[in-house]
């Protein structure tokens, strides 16, 4: 990597970060609520109003920045991120605070949309896993960055600073705008799809609602039929239109291919799966072992630790191996980090080194998945097309995190019929257990499909 190379991969990684280091908000929830005066349940709106918005645009901005240029798009993207920033640190109520949270989804779907196409687009093609393995691992230090500094500006200026300490580095990432230069075609520029987008948003904004609602079985049941039911017909207007339209926003014939829609399929397990840690390893860390609120987050944090080590152990492992038998193999080692964390107990000290390594084990195996599917999918689509292929790989990430929420929360649930009292462990168990195969199930397929591609 040369010296300008390493520079522009700087500047676009800090641009990055901004959205990752989103996971810093989850730290000052019991602040906005007392802030506020609001129940607890009602916190839940400040992710949704976020990852609807960024989740639901996501593919549709990759597609813009393929026709308009994805450095284009990214500083858009950061400029209208640091701006929703302040304006979600000033918010005088809690509605406004939820419509800034609206407009910073708009900003993070801008800037993740493009963010892998412009550092791919900084080597040559030979180089391209060492370019996703590089920027997986950015993302990863941000995510494991947010709950610490989170922790320490709550506590020493309040809820707003998880929000107003993003905008300068925003600012900051704009400085070197030649870090996002990117080649634009200069032949006939390819319309946009808009009704494909909106019907795209439409349908990924309203499944991912209904998914909110069924965690709470038996409340409004009619709610999250009448999203499921928007949601199928915006769906399948999306994928009747897209065979219709000349340039559609992504080429459904994609997924005819085996390893591609495999490898698709296997991500939104490995993220279903994943969130378990984030959901309920939280709760077990507490209430179970007894650790204050910072040790728990720095506990937690080996698992990005770990996706932090496996990032660039994976670009170098592809090197020999196809990327699909690493994909494969990473799901694995998720899948036995989550069994193990399910099988932990309580009570001696040892068990918080073992819970650590298995968080460790947990998150090298997702670090080296992510690389490994990037890979796998910027290598499916054209390179024309690679802001779309980064967009199909965030994407996957967003539906596995609200179908795990969703997921594990009614199991939970269900546990806690069977088991009066105390059910908290036998619940935890169960979830993890549960996220175990399904991780497995991940590995198996991708270890089929890669076999079968011989």
């Amino acid at each position: 990597m040369t010296p300008q190379q390493a520079l522009r991969v700087i500047f676009v990684g800090l641009g990055t970060s901004v959205v990752p280091l989103d996971t810093a908000v989850n730290i000052a929830f019991p602040d906005i609520t007392q802030s506020f005066g609001l129940p607890i349940e009602s916190i839940q709106w400040v992710v949704i109003c976020y990852v609807l918005t960024y989740a639901s645009l996501m593919l549709a901005f990759g597609r813009v920045g393929d026709i308009f240029g994805h450095g284009r798009v990214f500083r858009v993207g950061l400029l209208w991120s640091g701006t929703a920033y302040l304006l979600c640190a000033a918010a005088p109520g809690y509605g406004w605070l939820l419509f800034c949270r609206f407009l910073q989804g708009i900003g993070a779907s801008l800037v993740v949309s493009c963010a892998p196409a412009i550092v791919t687009g900084l080597f040559p093609e030979d180089k391209r896993t060492r370019a996703v393995a590089l920027f997986t691992m950015i993302y990863a230090i941000g995510s494991a960055l947010g709950p610490l500094l989170g922790g320490v500006l709550v506590h020493v200026w309040g809820w707003p600073a998880v929000f107003w300490f993003r905008a300068p580095i925003a600012f900051a990432s704009l400085v070197f705008p030649a870090a996002f230069a990117a080649p634009v075609s200069r032949g006939t520029r390819e319309p946009l799809d808009i009704l494909g987008a909106i019907l795209l948003a439409l349908g990924i904004s309203t499944l991912l609602l209904a998914l909110n609602q069924l965690q709470h079985p038996g409340r409004h049941a009619l709610l999250p039929a009448a999203f499921l039911t928007t949601a199928a017909a915006s769906l399948f207007g999306f994928v009747y239109w897209e065979r219709l339209v000349a340039q559609p926003i992504v080429n459904l014939d994609f997924f005819r291919n085996a390893r591609f829609a495999a490898a698709n399929l296997a991500s939104v397990l490995i993220y279903v799966a994943s969130f378990s840690v984030l959901l309920f390893g939280p709760y077990y860390l507490v209430r179970v072992e007894g650790l204050s609120l910072f040790a728990a987050g720095a506990a937690l944090a080996a698992s990005f630790v770990g996706s932090i080590v496996g990032s660039p152990l994976a670009g170098a492992i592809i090197a020999r191996l196809s990327a699909g038998r690493v994909a494969a193999l990473g799901a694995l080692l998720s899948g036995t980090g989550l069994v193990l964390i399910g099988s932990s107990g309580a009570g001696a000290a040892w068990w918080i080194l073992a819970v650590l390594g298995a968080l460790a084990l947990q998150g090298l195996g997702v670090g080296l998945f992510q690389v490994a599917y990037m890979d796998i999918v910027m290598q499916t689509l054209p390179r024309r097309h690679r802001g779309v292929s980064g967009s199909v790989a965030m994407l996957s990430r967003s539906l596995g995190v609200v179908i795990g929420a969703t997921l594990f929360t009614l199991v939970f649930h269900v546990i806690e019929q069977y088991f009066p009292g105390d059910a908290f462990m036998p619940g935890f168990r169960a979830t993890f257990w549960l996220a175990g195969v399904m991780s497995a199930i991940a590995g198996l397929l991708l270890a089929v499909t890669a076999k079968a591609r011989r």
